[in-house]
């Protein structure tokens, strides 16, 4: 007999509570598709689903991941009987920033506060105040995707023909290849719909941040 195997233990705990999709949904405050797509692993486990969930299965976020990841946790409790619930070590995690596609050159808008949070890569493992941002628009194919992940490492110098993540005064976002820079302005380089480079002045410049890698979508 086929033991069907799930990618996290969602269904695992939620039936050792005798609860139905519906029931866990409930608690969650979401709806019973969302569950079945995060059980089956259509939906992708983020740490803030696993914070949510674990609280409506009284267990503890990382008792959420597969078994094969090797996190074994203390069976204590606290005197109330429910799991205490650890902060996830942040030190091993980059913030996920959110990104919204408008305006001139396809330029972003950041969202406040980080998204999601992923695996931090070895060459950012003692990097301070890295993040990472989804790819928008297809102004940069093929050097990147749309739906790309980048890490960008703000400390980083630029380095031509590397990527970086261009804040303007405005809070509007550009992700384009690092070309030169002089005291007035600062020359960027984009692949669509047709190869250019163009100039932007120092003054419209917030920050400039270099991308260090690119995980794939």
């Amino acid at each position: 007999m086929n033991i069907k195997r799930y990618p996290n233990r969602i269904r695992e705990w939620r039936e050792r509570c005798g609860l139905s999709m519906q029931a866990l949904a409930d608690r969650a405050s979401t709806g019973k598709s969302q569950i079945d797509k995060l059980e089956r692993g259509d939906r992708r486990l983020t740490m803030d689903w696993m914070v949510r969930l674990s609280v409506a299965l009284d267990c503890a976020p990382a008792e959420l991941l597969p078994e094969s990841c090797g996190l074994h946790l203390s069976e204590r409790r606290t005197e109330g009987g429910r799991f205490p619930y650890p902060a996830p070590d942040r030190q091993d995690l980059v913030p996920v920033r959110s990104a919204a596609r408008g305006g001139f050159a396809e330029e972003m808008h950041l969202a406040d506060g980080p998204i999601d949070y992923v695996s931090r890569p070895h060459y950012l493992a003692h990097a301070h105040d890295t993040y990472a941002i989804y790819v928008v628009g297809e102004s940069m194919v093929p050097m990147y995707r749309p739906g790309q992940l980048l890490f960008v490492n703000p400390y980083k110098p630029p380095t031509p023909g590397r990527g970086v993540v261009v804040t303007l005064v405005d809070s509007s976002v550009l992700v384009k290849e690092y070309v030169r820079q002089t005291p007035s302005e600062v020359m960027v380089r984009e692949y669509q719909p047709q190869m250019r480079e163009f100039s932007i002045p120092r003054i419209r410049i917030q920050d400039m941040h270099s991308v260090t890698g690119a995980q794939e979508p």
